[in-house]
């Protein structure tokens, strides 16, 4: 299974997924939640969890799957920014950047991965 070298970009992208951690259980636990005592939203770190030892690790294949998956964490920043309390709707942007710069971090990360290690295509010769 192919590794990505260590970059500043891989580095960003695992650094975006422990920031979307805290963030998503503070926001859940502390600092805003839906109602008092609502924590099971917080269980929405959990996938994150779990991916991050082959984030970490470079893993390619995690870094395909989670160029879509992140898409969700965005989703859910767009529309808790625009239906939430002001307060929660801070915290709904702050997640929505996050994932925007984790999404563009790792689809820059693998098109230059696989531009990087793909054969270049053969010319074909036209007759003269």
């Amino acid at each position: 299974m192919p590794c990505l070298p260590p970059s500043p970009l891989r580095h960003f992208v695992t650094a975006s997924f422990l920031a979307l951690i805290v963030l998503g259980l503070a926001w859940e636990l502390w600092l805003a939640p839906l109602r008092p005592g609502a924590w099971l939203l917080s269980l929405k770190v959990m996938p994150l969890i779990l991916a991050l030892p082959a984030v970490i690790a470079g893993r390619l294949r995690a870094f395909q799957w989670w160029s879509m998956l992140i898409l969700f964490y965005l989703a859910e920043g767009l529309v808790r920014a625009i239906s939430d309390a002001p307060a929660a709707a801070q915290l709904a942007w702050l997640e929505t950047v996050l994932a925007a710069a984790a999404f563009t971090a790792i689809v820059l990360l693998v098109h230059r991965f696989r531009r990087n290690t793909d054969p270049p295509p053969a010319r074909v010769r036209r007759p003269s």
